[in-house]
């Protein structure tokens, strides 16, 4: 299977996830990194994994200037979680796909508050955790638009 489509995907996730909104609109904004490399550890798991999660989680770490390794190790243990799980998951129509992204989205909030309040930056408060449900409305889009991109590279 050919790396440049992954390659671009997790570059359209970065920038969706950098892309300036309005105040109002920032609280809704699904997290589009971790969407892309749940699929990819799903679809994938022999390729992108651990390390992957943790790389991705270190440049969301130097582009939004928080703690280094914070998103790291979230994103390396979601990664660890999806590829202990995938075959299961794999399995599961999208709407019980889109719970387990729900959970897993919730997993990486708590793991960076829990670091962020450690360091005493961050105070939680209802509208933190707002991302994990946008995440897990636009999982199916995201699980429908990867699977038929790796669809067509594997069928090349």
């Amino acid at each position: 299977m050919n790396s440049v489509p992954i390659l671009i995907s997790f570059l359209v996730a970065i920038i969706l996830t950098s892309l300036p909104l309005p105040e109002t609109a920032i609280i809704y904004r699904p997290d589009w990194l971790i969407l892309v490399l749940i699929y990819w550890c799903m679809a994938i798991p022999e390729r992108i994994g651990i390390f992957t999660g943790w790389m991705l989680g270190l440049l969301l770490d130097v582009m939004y200037g928080s703690l280094l390794g914070q998103n790291a190790m979230a994103f390396a243990i979601i990664a660890y979680l999806v590829n202990m799980l995938h075959l299961r998951v794999r399995m599961f129509p999208l709407w019980q796909q889109s719970v387990m992204v729900f959970l897993l989205v919730i997993l990486h909030l708590a793991i960076s508050a829990w670091i962020r309040g450690i360091a005493g930056q961050f105070f939680v408060t209802w509208t933190y955790w707002i991302p994990a449900l946008t995440s897990a409305l636009v999982w199916p889009f995201i699980f429908i638009v990867l699977r038929d991109i790796r669809r067509q590279i594997s069928s090349k």
